[in-house]
């Protein structure tokens, strides 16, 4: 009755919100500049994002269940846009982060609710082919995003990077309200607010506390009393999901070895394939004099792969186990990390390269495959739940994958400068040391920290390939209909999931 209309809607804030993943990347140290940023501040620029839209998905997808999954989608674009505006706006970094998080937010309602519309509008083959453009769209933003982060920040600058998002979501807006029918889940649903509260303070202590160990040491009263704290909300979680009728993430479903591989993998995946990029941007840049533009072009051995492969992968392993496709396109990932750390202080861009290629051809396998194992995994009736809670984990990496390897940059880096030096180094403050600090040094302790945050990177990218090839257990990929949440029964599984 619509013809393609409601994909088109759907892929355009889809394509903008996963957009904002990667377009940042490449404009943190122009940020650094503008805004007299330090390192932690940049990574919470990054975690921001992530963190709020991983705390609110699953919460904000039963919301839209009750109130109405294009109501909640729009809500969500208006949100992005105002918060996207904000982020331009800002003139300091504690204000940009704030504005960061409540994108996370937006973000997190238009993520939740994009598979169910589809699935409520489309069925059988155009289903599959929905759902195959969905995923092209999905891929080509990631790949798109350093470039035109690039772009925007050598031309009229980094706040364009958010300015961007404006006529985009005006489209959108007007596109869904016009072509996307209206659809909610059964009655009966509740939210469940406690089980989100208590998730995101257990995500967001975690990574606060990550971030502090890079600034005051792992064994430090302030980074303990964080981890503490975030083990207490987990707690808290646990008890919160075992006693509620319509619980964020039943818990009984971890008792199934091959779901919990699938999260262990999707929390590695992002985490290792993303999480040092925005520190190989900062070297770039800010030590080897690279423009946003070439920096962000230096990336597309690894977004281009991983679209390519995603492409041609999806029909030549048409079938393939999931174990094999996700927990190799992990151990490559984790080996693409140990080829890149062999930066020293002579090093330039081409020494990544060979490295960012195996990343995205390790990203092109194991993407596309990882939400159809979440559905195997589990009963039908909790599809959506499953779906939903692969998503959730791969945010997750991805902000503790910044964390943590910032952390661990920064430790490194403090074997050979003083504690503020290195920060500052890290933090894309190569110009204020360079009077006291000569080139070589500067150069050769940068390189030194990447290199140990890569091999870190590498090892937790071979040991989650190791654990999902012993963990994950089911069949082949489904067909192309019910890969994703919902589809072959994208509107029942999701709305059966939170009953």
């Amino acid at each position: 009755m619509r013809g393609w209309g409601p994909l088109v809607a759907v892929c355009v804030g889809t394509f903008m919100l996963l957009l904002d993943v990667t377009i940042a990347i490449v404009a943190l140290p122009d940020m650094a500049r503008a805004l007299h940023a330090s390192l932690s501040d940049l990574q919470w620029v990054i975690d921001g994002y992530a963190l709020t839209l991983a705390a609110v998905l699953l919460g904000a997808g039963a919301a839209a269940d009750i109130l109405g999954r294009r109501r909640v989608y729009v809500v969500g674009l208006v949100l992005f846009a105002v918060a996207s505006l904000l982020c331009g706006l800002t003139q300091g970094p504690g204000q940009l982060v704030a504005a960061r998080a409540v994108q996370g937010v937006g973000a997190a309602a238009m993520f939740a609710t994009t598979l169910p519309l589809l699935g409520s509008v489309y069925q059988g083959r155009r289903r599959s082919v929905a759902l195959g453009v969905f995923g092209a769209v999905s891929g080509a933003a990631a790949a798109v995003g350093p470039v035109l982060g690039g772009l925007l920040t050598a031309g009229p600058g980094w706040r364009w990077i958010f300015f961007v998002n404006l006529p985009v979501s005006v489209l959108g807006v007007w596109l869904t309200l016009r072509l996307v029918p209206e659809s909610k889940g059964p009655r009966g649903v509740r939210v469940d607010w406690a089980g989100t509260a208590t998730f995101a303070a257990c995500a967001g202590g975690t990574t606060y506390a990550v971030v502090r160990a890079g600034e005051d040491g792992w064994t430090s009263g302030a980074t303990l009393g964080w981890f503490a704290g975030a083990a207490l909300a987990l707690v808290c979680f646990v008890l919160v999901e075992r006693r509620v009728a319509h619980p964020l993430l039943d818990l009984s479903l971890l008792r199934r070895p091959a779901f919990v591989g699938v999260l262990l993998g999707g929390l590695a995946f992002n985490g290792v394939a993303f999480g040092v990029i925005p520190y190989l941007s900062i070297w770039m840049q800010t030590l080897l004099g690279m423009t946003p533009v070439r920096g962000g072009l230096t990336l597309l051995p690894l977004t281009g792969a991983s679209v390519v492969v995603a492409i041609l992968g999806g029909r030549l392993l048409h079938g393939a186990p999931a174990r094999l496709t996700i927990g190799g396109g992990l151990l490559l990932i984790g080996t693409g990390s140990f080829c890149q750390a062999v930066l020293g202080a002579g090093s330039d861009w081409r020494a990544l390269a060979p490295g960012l290629v195996l990343v995205g051809v390790g990203t092109g396998l194991v993407s596309p495959a990882i939400a159809g194992a979440a559905l195997a995994a589990v009963p039908q009736e909790r599809a959506g739940m499953a779906g939903g809670a692969v998503n959730t984990f791969r945010q997750l990496g991805y902000a503790f994958g910044v964390a943590v390897f910032g952390t661990v940059l920064t430790s490194r880096m403090r074997d050979d400068l003083p504690g503020a030096a290195a920060h500052a180094l890290a933090g894309g403050g190569a110009d204020a040391l360079r009077g006291s600090v000569p080139e070589h040094t500067l150069r050769s302790v940068f390189a030194a920290g990447l290199d140990t945050a890569l091999v870190t990177a590498g090892c937790v990218g071979v040991v989650a390939g190791v654990l999902v090839l012993a963990l994950v257990r089911t069949p082949g990929a489904r067909p192309a209909g019910v890969t994703e949440p919902g589809a072959g029964t994208l509107e029942e599984g999701v709305a059966t999931s939170r009953r």
